[in-house]
């Protein structure tokens, strides 16, 4: 009932909010009379705040159409390698062909980017991609939001999660495969590569793990905490709706994308509410660069998806309170993962030290378990002064993080 009462107050609010839309731009164009009238920009600050904060907020693109390569501008093409019903595996074409005097990139290493499913989109990790591009063909799971996924194609759980992965590394191929894990694949990846390695099949030639959960006994945050704190039949009966009509996956359980996104808004709410203040101080002032700022960040902050309720549900049980991967206690359609299988991969890991979603320690204990790959085989780093997204986009990814990555994956390359 609550996924209904959300869409019907969104369809309500609609005109209003196109309307607030239309206001701003009429009061702030250049050509229009009505933006030298005295207090133009104050009202049309208001109206775009409002517009804003009411609007729907699409999936955002990757948008990554060239990369720069020792001087030269690469045409980089979005391709989709391999569907599924709730993941699409995207490749990013590097194209050398007008690049004259460039290094011939076809032997650079594969990288396999899996994204987490846990609210945003993939895009979140659009300056990962780009940066990765510089020396390296790159795939990454695209998660399809839940609400978009047909009730015929059955339900989709944890267990699914780790055989997509299976599937997608013997798609690209395992021979000079890569594969990073931010934050919440860390343990489907590495059930994964486990799996894949206790049947003799090819595992690939090193896995980075940032910022995931391998281990949430390890400093509890308070998102730890709030899956431990209540038993799973709450989680199921106060997060868990059906996805309402018009949408194809009308009927679905899911946890709903507006549920995630306002758990988010409530673990700092001061923050947001600054946030959204300076930006309407920004429209008033003119200063249109913060201004813009605010709206690329919001534009993929805002933009979440639904989750499949069995995944979920999964996730919470299996990894946040029962512990069942450090516990060694997982079993994964009747296999039981066991990362002391893993002979022939090197595992990276990278945490932040100012991480408030997974606690110091909790990305590292994968090297315990994974107790058969050869010590020297094993690296650890701990990015200083970095939060929970810092190791994977902005200054200090690019900076610190990235070129520690580029040297690991040269290194076993």
């Amino acid at each position: 009932m609550l996924y209904q009462l959300h869409e019907m107050t969104r369809s309500w609010l609609s005109p209003f909010v196109y309307w607030a839309e239309a206001n701003a731009k009429i009061l702030t164009a250049p050509s229009s009379p009505f933006a030298a009238l005295p207090g133009a920009h104050r009202l049309a600050a208001n109206y775009e705040l409002f517009y804003r904060i009411g609007k729907d907020y699409e999936k955002p693109e990757f948008g990554i159409h060239s990369i720069d390569i020792d001087g030269h501008t690469v045409p980089v093409a979005e391709i989709e390698a391999l569907s599924k019903p709730f993941c699409k595996l995207l490749r990013f074409k590097r194209y050398t062909d007008d690049a004259a005097n460039i290094a011939d990139l076809k032997d650079d290493p594969t990288v396999l980017v899996v994204a987490p499913l846990s609210g945003h989109h993939a895009t979140l990790l659009r300056d990962t991609v780009r940066t990765l591009l510089q020396d390296h063909k790159v795939y990454i799971t695209d998660w399809v939001d839940a609400r978009m996924v047909p009730t015929e194609e059955g339900a989709f759980g944890l267990d699914d999660y780790v055989a997509y992965i299976e599937e997608f590394i013997r798609h690209i191929g395992a021979d000079n495969l890569h594969v990073i894990s931010v934050c919440q694949p860390t343990v489907p990846v590495l059930a994964a590569i486990s799996l894949m390695a206790a049947r003799g099949e090819k595992t690939p030639r090193s896995m980075i793990m940032m910022g995931g959960p391998n281990d949430p006994r390890e400093n509890p945050t308070e998102v730890n905490d709030l899956a431990t704190e209540q038993p799973l039949s709450w989680f199921r009966n106060n997060v868990i709706h059906s996805v309402p009509y018009p949408y194809p996956g009308r009927g679905r359980q899911v946890y709903p994308g507006f549920l995630q996104h306002a758990g988010f808004l409530a673990m700092n709410p001061r923050r947001h509410l600054q946030s959204h203040w300076d930006f309407y101080q920004d429209l008033v002032r003119g200063d249109l660069q913060d201004a813009d700022a605010h709206r690329r960040f919001y534009d993929e902050y805002n933009a979440v998806l639904d989750m499949p309720a069995e995944y979920y549900l999964d996730t919470i049980r299996i990894v946040f309170q029962e512990f069942l991967l450090p516990r060694g206690l997982w079993d994964v359609r009747g296999e039981r993962v066991d990362p002391s299988k893993i002979r022939d991969c090197a595992l990276m890991t990278i945490e932040g030290q100012l991480d408030d979603i997974s606690g110091r320690g909790q990305t590292r204990a994968a090297h315990k378990l994974c107790s058969g790959i050869a010590e020297e085989n094993h690296l650890h780093y701990t990015v200083r002064g970095a939060g929970h997204y810092g190791i994977f986009s902005g200054r200090r990814w690019r900076e610190q993080v990235y070129p520690r990555v580029r040297e690991f994956i040269a290194k076993y390359a």
